[in-house]
């Protein structure tokens, strides 16, 4: 059976507030074999039927997913630099692959930064195969039988082990565990090489800048804590590595569309305890 991933998680902005106990979201961990690629596996189902629609928004982390919707074709959707928001309405479905940061490198053989900001049926991706994969995810009763099925289908088109993807996936783990890490100088440290090749490696491997990987996993660590009672802005600014608090207060509302204030205000008072565990993907 497979094992369901329960860490907390992050970068969830809206989730349509307190009838997102109707939206259902589970994780599940990849086989050991894939787990260097995979971060794990997701689905999504909502029954929002005589209700209205509601909004979803997220920071999506900087990875590639491989999506297969009940009601459209596959699509591998690249690194996304703004905001990620849908509508959910109705009834619907959604499985998918999250890849590690670099993980899917492999699978593409090429940069990653050709996705970046697109998404691409999955067919230009993996070929007409990918097609018959989610026909077969689609037809399988549980989820097992979905990671098992699709668990096969990369198996066959995994390359060789490469050792970029290892370092590439642990700078970017611990950018996201470690809010001291504020610098692109503090990731080259950590990685052993130049400025310029640590630039190269992830425009090839995550398809995006460290500086963009690093202002987006501090965003994370801000709507998190904007989220909470008592957050100083000035601190909060400081500690994320702004040189002062307006700096931060222009990148926060240029990617989340709103001022930390307000995006404080609004979550404290519609949050759901429930949500932010049930629609981050």
């Amino acid at each position: 059976m497979a094992e369901r991933k329960t860490d907390p998680v992050r970068g969830v902005l809206e989730v349509g507030g307190r009838k997102s106990q109707r939206i259902f979201h589970e994780r599940f961990y990849a086989s050991p074999d894939l787990a260097p690629f995979i971060e794990h596996f997701w689905t999504v189902r909502w029954d929002l039927t005589g209700d209205p629609p509601q909004a979803v928004s997220t920071l999506p982390h900087p990875v590639v997913h491989f999506v297969m919707d009940s009601g459209n074709e596959a699509q591998v959707s690249g690194p996304t630099r703004a905001r990620f928001q849908r509508e959910l309405r109705d009834e619907g479905c959604v499985f998918a692959v999250k890849f590690r940061p670099g993980g899917f490198r492999p699978f593409l053989g090429g940069p990653v930064s050709a996705l970046a900001d697109r998404v691409l049926p999955a067919c230009d991706v993996f070929g007409a195969e990918a097609s018959a994969l989610a026909a077969a995810v689609w037809a399988a009763v549980t989820v097992e039988e979905r990671i098992e099925r699709t668990e096969s289908f990369l198996r066959e088109r995994v390359a060789e082990p490469d050792p970029t993807v290892e370092l590439v996936s642990r700078l970017v783990d611990e950018i996201a565990r470690e809010p001291g890490i504020t610098k692109v100088q503090d990731v080259v440290s950590r990685a052993g090489v130049g400025m310029r090749s640590l630039q190269r490696i992830f425009s090839e491997y995550v398809g995006v800048s460290p500086k963009w990987v690093l202002q987006r996993y501090r965003l994370h660590e801000a709507a998190d804590r904007l989220a909470k009672e008592g957050t100083d802005l000035a601190t909060l600014a400081l500690d994320l590595g702004y040189s002062d608090q307006a700096h931060f207060v222009r990148d926060f509302r240029l990617v989340v569309g709103e001022t930390p204030g307000s995006y404080a205000r609004k979550t404290r008072q519609t949050s759901d305890p429930r949500s932010r565990e049930e629609t981050e993907c």
